[in-house]
């Protein structure tokens, strides 16, 4: 498996550094725990807090910054075998609300930041959290098993 992976970093932190590396492990886990074995594509957005207000204002309706937009890749399933690659679609995270969040859940930003990328690349195969609890839990726990993976300790754990 293959991870095409671009990077659009508007938004730096001296706080959170990432190799594009480090980042195609987590994609690449995340993918390979739900059995996924093609070669992917996807597009990553860091961004300030006006920037993530307005992308979540205009998509989702709501007037506010968030932590992680997923835009997933509509792509008709007959072009696919055309592709060397099969595009996920795009995940917009917003650094000041994870340095935000990473403090008052007191976790590392890095780990934090990791959290949100499988969460976003869930988003991105279809999984949610949305239309109820059993879809929530079912999400959180892959979450957490990929986490685990990575070596990174369960993000729902409140110390």
């Amino acid at each position: 498996m293959k991870i095409s992976l671009s990077i659009r970093q508007n938004f730096k932190s001296p706080e959170l550094t990432f190799k594009r590396a480090e980042l195609s492990k987590v994609i690449k886990t995340t993918l390979q725990h739900l059995a996924l074995q093609e070669n992917y594509e996807l597009g990553l957005a860091c961004v300030d807090k006006q920037e993530s207000q307005q992308l979540n204002h205009t998509y989702r309706g709501k007037d506010k910054p968030t932590n992680v937009l997923s835009f997933p890749a509509e792509i008709p399933e007959e072009i696919l075998p055309m592709l060397d690659a099969r595009p996920l679609g795009d995940l917009v995270i917003c650094i000041p609300v994870v340095l935000q969040e990473a403090q008052a859940q007191q976790k590392t930003v890095l780990n934090h930041f990791y959290h949100l990328l499988v969460h976003g690349v869930l988003h991105l195969l279809g999984y949610g959290h949305e239309l109820g609890e059993p879809e929530a839990e079912e999400m959180e726990q892959l979450e957490i098993d990929i986490l685990a993976k990575l070596g990174i300790e369960n993000p729902y754990f409140i110390k």
